[in-house]
């Protein structure tokens, strides 16, 4: 894992359950709303659940987990820990659909993702735990990353 860098400057990309604001990076939040517009246009509605995190934020989360009775292995399995998660650059963003399995395996069921493996990287989008990651973290089919496009631009000499 690589120590992500804190988000510096963050704007409202959408609007979460209970009213709960959802902040992306200007171009992720800008590439977000593009990817989510071309869906519906295709009759699908994407919902963001969550984006930018902050290390505190996270650190809770794990904490939360430990309380309840997790094993450390387990949680740290599947929440990195803080300073490592993408959602602190803002550029990482959990997808969801209306009424839908939320921050589960079973999303990969779901049209919605079909057409994000199909066309998420047309907007800058790549899911970053497939079905045996390198990072070994359990798979998240909602999880995706925005990388800025000319940086996944490789020019061949």
């Amino acid at each position: 894992m690589v120590i992500q860098p804190d988000a510096i400057d963050l704007v409202t990309a959408a609007s979460g359950a209970e009213g709960r604001t959802i902040r992306l990076a200007p171009t992720a939040a800008s590439a977000w709303k593009k990817m989510r517009d071309s869906a519906s246009g295709e009759g699908l509605v994407l919902l963001a659940i969550t984006g930018f995190r902050s290390r505190e934020r996270q650190a809770e989360i794990i904490q939360n987990r430990l309380q309840a009775g997790e094993e450390l292995e387990a949680v740290l399995n599947s929440i990195v820990a803080p300073g490592y998660s993408e959602h602190h650059s803002g550029c990482a963003i959990d997808i969801g659909i209306p009424d839908g399995p939320a921050l589960s395996e079973t999303f990969e069921q779901t049209q919605a993702f079909r057409w994000l493996q199909s066309n998420a990287s047309e907007f800058g989008f790549r899911m970053s735990y497939p079905q045996g990651n390198y990072h070994g973290m359990a798979y998240k089919p909602w999880h995706w990353l925005f990388e800025e496009l000319e940086y996944r631009t490789v020019t061949l000499w």
